[in-house]
This record gives structure tokens, sequence and C-alpha cells, in this order.
């Protein structure tokens, strides 16, 4: 059974044997960078958790970490300790209409809990990454999009359901409100333009 135990405990802990050669060294490099990794993004559920699975190469690792909130993070660390990729295996519902971090580029359906008309999501980016939300609204109803970054090079822009832009680029200080003109799914695309990783949440409303 896997015990939970904080970062700073985890390097120590695990020693891994690779094709019978003394590589604990190579294991720790890879599981420190995943770590620092996960501490940069995953927010206060992020600060601790379990290693789920570990596999080693000679020159890849995949380290499996489920992290206080019950998020399943899918770390892929160069055996120098460089994260290549990072992204989230398996989400966990707050069940509040959010689901706790998406980590990576990719695509994410927005819903909103029965009863409401918003949502809050959080998400996390490394580097030159985009995520897009997708939310489906009809003509006539009025958008509300927030982007709440944890730092700075946060940017969005919105796209009408036909691939159109609704709205150019903007910073993440900068707020949406407006009226759609197209029924269907419209597109929300975050970018992170910094040189380092970026955690944020992302606010929808539709009225």
């Amino acid at each position: 059974m896997n015990k939970p135990f904080l970062f700073p405990a985890l390097a120590a802990v695990l020693a891994v044997s690779i094709s019978g050669q003394a590589s604990a060294n190579v294991g720790q490099a890879a599981i420190d960078g995943c770590i620092d990794q996960i501490r940069a993004v995953g927010g206060p559920d992020g600060q601790s958790g379990t290693v789920i699975s570990s596999e080693y190469s000679e020159a890849n690792s995949l380290i499996m970490f489920e992290d206080a909130g019950a998020t399943v993070w899918r770390c892929l660390v160069s055996n120098d300790g460089v994260v290549a990729e990072l992204t989230v295996a398996q989400a966990a519902d707050d069940g509040g209409g959010a689901m706790a971090a998406s980590s990576g580029s990719g695509t994410e359906r927005v819903s909103f809990a029965s009863g409401t008309s918003g949502a809050e999501l959080t998400g996390s980016l490394l580097p030159q990454e985009s995520r897009r939300y997708v939310l489906g609204a009809r003509d006539g109803q009025f958008l509300y999009f927030r982007l709440a970054a944890n730092g700075p090079g946060m940017t969005y822009v919105i796209y009408n359901p036909n691939g159109s832009v609704l709205l150019d680029e903007m910073s993440a200080d900068q707020e949406y409100r407006g009226q759609l003109w197209q029924s269907g799914d419209h597109v929300v695309e975050v970018y992170n333009t910094s040189n380092g990783a970026q955690s944020f949440n992302v606010i929808f409303g539709i009225e």
C-alpha cells in the first residue's frame, strides 16, 4: 500500500536500480525534476502526495504521482532531471462543477453544475504551451470570462463556433464580458507566453 509523504522525504525514500547498475542517482534526479514541476504548477494539493509507479529506461523516466487532492499526474522526465512532459492522467472532481488542475496542452470541455450558470477550473501550462476550453452557448447570450493567472505572461483568445476570432489576444488582467452572435461551441484558448511554468484559474459565466 502506498503511503502519503511530503516531497522533502520523497527522493530519500525511493531508491531505484536500472539494468543492474547503481542508478539510484538517475532515479532521484528524475523524481526531483518531477517534484519541482508539480510543486510549481499543482497549487496547494501539489505540495504533497504519493508515488503510484515509476519506470526507468536509459533515456527517460516515467513517474505517476497522486497529489493530496487525488489528481494523478503523469511526469515524463529525462534522466538528467529535466521534465519533458507533465500532464494530468486523471483529474479530481471537486464536486462543485469545476475540475482539479489540468496540465499541459490540449482541449477541455467546460460544463456547468446543475442549476448554475458558471464554472471555475484550475490548470497549468509549461512555457509556450496553450490550452483550449470549449463552451457551448447560443446567439444572443452573454459570455463572461476571466483568466486569473499566478504569474506574468498569460494571455487568451476567444473564437466563434465558425473559427473566426471573437476577441483578439488579451492579457490576463483584462476580463471579457460580451454578447455572442453565433450558436455552438465557442473556444477560449489560454496561452503561457512566459519562460516558466504557470498555474491559473479560468472562470466562465453564461447569461
